[in-house]
């Protein structure tokens, strides 16, 4: 049932970013680079799930960025880029899942802005596509990472907060491997019990001290009036 959630999420949230940058972000003619949301959510996914899932839902974003119009690239080129990328973020996953400042996540995007520029452009010179070279390749570094930047706040946090929620099985352990909250209250329940129980233990009614040979008096019927408070606490 995890998986499967993993799946449904990452699916429908690669579609959306990928329809929303065909339509939207690659039609807004900006200088450079086009701002990559579909980089952004593998990132996402990645700081989550780990760097097994980064690395599967990187090479399945880009294997469908390539198919999809107007691809005019080699086939595999972007699923590679993102394979990659997811693998190496999903190594900077937390170890408790939680993040503790938003300074590690932006400079996860920028190093990924970066590297899948780099990535995309080195192996278009191996396949013989020199349009980073036309376009030049410090302008679209530049770019590429200004435009992530300044569009990861209002994806990655929405991302990274839907994948977690998908994560919250309950019937499965809580992630990051700390304890629940029902163990710490029996934890310190039986604390409680054990010490009420020793007390009850020393106050018992055949133990009340001797006064004068005798057994019993005042401070005998005090003790038992005490043991018998004592008891009904540990009942409640």
């Amino acid at each position: 049932m995890l998986h499967l959630n993993r799946i449904v999420l990452s699916t429908c949230l690669v579609v959306f970013a990928l329809v929303v940058q065909i339509c939207v972000l690659a039609r807004l003619q900006l200088p450079g680079a086009v701002p990559d949301l579909l980089l952004l959510v593998v990132l996402g996914l990645a700081l989550v799930y780990g760097h097994t899932g980064g690395a599967l839902i990187g090479f399945g974003a880009g294997l469908l960025a390539d198919f999809a119009p107007p691809a005019d690239h080699a086939a595999g080129r972007y699923a590679l880029v993102l394979c990659v990328i997811g693998y190496l973020a999903g190594l900077a996953k937390p170890e408790t899942g939680q993040l503790r400042s938003a300074t590690g996540p932006m400079l996860v995007v920028v190093a990924a802005a970066i590297g899948a520029t780099l990535l995309y452009a080195g192996v278009g010179i191996l396949v013989g596509d020199d349009a980073a070279r036309q376009v030049g390749l410090g302008k679209l570094l530049f770019t590429a990472a200004l435009y992530d930047l300044l569009l990861a706040p209002f994806t990655v946090p929405l991302i990274m907060g839907l994948a977690r929620r998908s994560e919250n099985d309950p019937m499965a352990d809580s992630a990051g491997g700390g304890e629940s909250p029902s163990r710490w209250i029996s934890t310190a329940g039986g604390v409680s019990t054990g010490r009420i129980g020793r007390m009850s233990r020393l106050r018992r009614p055949g133990r009340a001290p001797r006064i004068g040979g005798q057994r019993g008096g005042l401070l005998a019927r005090a003790g038992k009036n005490r043991t018998a408070r004592i008891k009904g606490v540990k009942r409640l």
